[in-house]
């Protein structure tokens, strides 16, 4: 039997969290053309992306 759609979910969520702490450390010390990468890798990760890319201001 497969597992419950629940469990899946916070799978999911759970990694979504891991990637973006991932993703912002790395826009910490990114350059001008990596923060628009990372921009494009968090709109393609998560539906509230705009929120993260404004506050980590990756653009403008």
């Amino acid at each position: 039997m497969p597992g419950s759609e629940r469990r899946r979910e916070l799978r999911r969520r759970r990694h979504r969290k891991k990637k973006i702490g991932l993703l912002k450390a790395k826009a910490a010390k990114a350059s001008a053309s990596e923060k628009s990468v990372i921009a494009d890798k968090l709109r393609q990760l998560t539906p509230g992306a705009l929120e993260i890319i404004t506050a980590l201001q990756l653009e403008k």
